[in-house]
């Protein structure tokens, strides 16, 4: 093969490896578009089906899973309404729907907020318990889950303004305010007190993660896939898709400025958020008076629901 023959095969061989690479960095996108289009928003249909785990999904709806993303129904509750509950609608960014218990002589107000993919009725028992304790209770579905307008969740950053409007809300009756959330709803907490200088009397905070760089790349190594660069492409257009720079929605930051009294609180097996996180958030609360308390058989979780005593102890120690 003479020399210009060379210089033929390697120009050819270059543009195919030019080409390639742009074919899969195209096709890298289209997915984390849909993929990031389908985990911040539930699904429209009526009575659709959750994507069931890979094990139990034949061929073809793997294929269409890792190529369109899960099917997330919006959470509904479709039980009866707790006793001694009031069901309120609050102008937020969206409406959104609450339930608020009034506890005669009450001690002050626990503001309720879940997780992600979950709506107000999964904290039903916590917030039974703190109306045992003597503290009214406000449950709220976030924007897009339970009876809340729309189908949009941004995993606390948007959920946020929710939380400023239900503290709005209950501040005009009440002068000891308690915020509480699980997880997505710890977030939430975060960074309303962080953006909109809330000032609750005591604020109680279930497995927060700490970036969402490190919570997607969890989330990935559950699954045991190399983190990049699907992860960045993720946050990238999940952020992008949702009006929101999502490398910069960090609760270690956000925790920054928490002054208020803190119970940070954390399951010793939980394989979405790592203990450096919570490490990491504790160590930035700006708080004289904060408390971190680690359930060590508890995984990702509501602890309340398999660590009764040990939840509400930590937890009526806290807010006496």
């Amino acid at each position: 093969m003479n020399l210009m023959k060379k210089i033929s095969l390697i120009k050819k061989i270059s543009k195919f490896l030019i080409y390639s690479l742009i074919i899969c960095f195209i096709f890298m996108n289209i997915i984390s578009i849909f993929h990031s289009y389908k985990f911040t928003h539930f699904s429209k249909k009526e009575n659709s089906n959750k994507t069931q785990s890979p094990s139990k999904l034949n061929t073809l709806e793997k294929i269409s899973t890792l190529i369109f993303g899960v099917n997330n129904p919006k959470p509904k509750y479709i039980g009866e309404l707790p006793i001694n509950t009031v069901t309120k609608q609050l102008q937020s960014n969206v409406e959104i729907e609450i339930w608020e218990n009034i506890v005669p002589n009450s001690k002050g107000i626990v503001l309720l907020f879940h997780g992600y993919s979950s709506e107000k009725s999964s904290l039903i028992k916590n917030a039974e318990y703190f109306n045992k304790i003597g503290y009214s209770t406000i449950l709220t579905d976030f924007m897009g889950c339970g009876n809340s307008e729309g189908y949009q969740t941004t995993i606390g950053y948007l959920e946020a303004n929710n939380v400023q409007t239900v503290y709005n809300y209950a501040s005009k009756n009440n002068s000891n305010i308690v915020l509480y959330g699980n997880s997505m709803g710890a977030v939430s907490i975060m960074k309303a007190i962080s953006d909109f200088k809330l000032n609750p009397q005591k604020v109680i905070i279930e497995c927060p993660f700490a970036t969402m760089q490190q919570t997607v790349e969890n989330r990935f190594e559950n699954m045991n896939l190399p983190t990049f660069p699907l992860s960045y492409l993720l946050i990238f257009w999940g952020g992008t898709i949702n009006g929101f720079w999502a490398f910069d929605h960090n609760p270690d930051e956000y925790s920054k400025n928490i002054t208020q009294p803190v119970l940070l609180m954390y399951g010793a097996k939980d394989k979405n958020v790592k203990r450096i996180e919570i490490d990491a958030i504790y160590k930035n609360i700006n708080s004289k008076n904060k408390k971190l308390k680690i359930f060590q058989s508890a995984g990702h979780e509501n602890y309340l629901n398999h660590f009764s005593s040990e939840w509400e102890k930590s937890v009526s120690n806290f807010i006496k």
